[in-house]
């Protein structure tokens, strides 16, 4: 049996893809580093399930769209005491639907903060810790609307999705001589919490013929991607861009 790596962290664990991802990777790390940002009880309840199955696990409350959060996030990292090896920048949202011509402000700057912002704040800490034990691994939570569009739907969710596929990109690029992968996992149409987020909980459903695999992804199916690429048979794979979308 492999031995258990380091501390892995991943925000917005709390639920859905970032839930399912934190119990995958339990099997692999010696502490998972549940965040979650106001859902202390959903996140409790992830630890919990890693902790009954032998994994140790630490929620922490943070906000990691801040500077501050960011800090508090790190700063438990820290006092944990185990190296950090591994950050799954899941947190985001949409921001909610809208056509370009209904777009407001608040929901550009709303998807801009929770999905680039945090991302690119949470890898600045995380690297300057890799680099410091030499090497390690990132991993953001893309979306394939950033090739899609999202037209009709949420163009600004799409286009900041983009953006972070741009980040993890260029980022693979800079860190690759210190030893650090960076790459991104791209769901496609997956069952979550997301779509009652947005007033739509029904759409996994009503889409779900419209993928050729002929049905809607699961978060543990997501879970299982981030797995790979965080693993050592993905360790010549960097700067890319994994669809787990079903063909859609």
């Amino acid at each position: 049996m492999t031995a258990k790596r380091g501390a892995a962290v991943v925000t917005g664990a709390a639920d859905g893809i970032g839930a399912a991802t934190a119990i995958r990777l339990a099997e692999r790390y010696r502490l998972l580093v549940v965040n979650y940002r106001s859902s202390r009880a959903a996140a409790e309840r992830v630890a919990e399930r890693i902790r009954a199955h032998g994994g140790a696990a630490l929620p922490v409350a943070a906000d990691v769209s801040e500077e501050a959060g960011v800090g508090a996030l790190f700063t438990a990292v820290d006092e944990a005491g185990e190296p950090l090896e591994l950050l799954v920048n899941n947190a985001g949202d949409t921001g909610g639907f809208a056509r370009v011509d209904e777009l407001r402000a608040e929901q550009l700057d709303s998807t801009f903060r929770s999905c680039l912002r945090s991302t690119a704040l949470c890898t600045r800490e995380a690297v300057t810790r890799m680099t410091a034990s030499r090497g390690g691994c990132v991993i953001n939570i893309s979306s394939t609307a950033a090739r899609t569009t999202g037209a009709g739907e949420w163009v600004h969710y799409a286009a900041v999705k983009a953006a972070v596929n741009t980040f993890t990109r260029g980022a693979a690029t800079e860190l690759a001589d210190r030893g650090i992968r960076v790459n991104a996992v791209a769901p496609g149409l997956v069952r979550s919490p997301l779509h009652e987020r947005n007033g739509d909980r029904e759409r996994p459903d009503r889409l779900g013929s419209t993928v050729p695999v002929g049905r809607v992804g699961e978060p543990a199916e997501i879970a299982d991607a981030v797995a790979f690429l965080a693993s050592e048979e993905a360790s010549y794979i960097t700067g890319h861009i994994l669809e787990v979308s079903g063909g859609r």
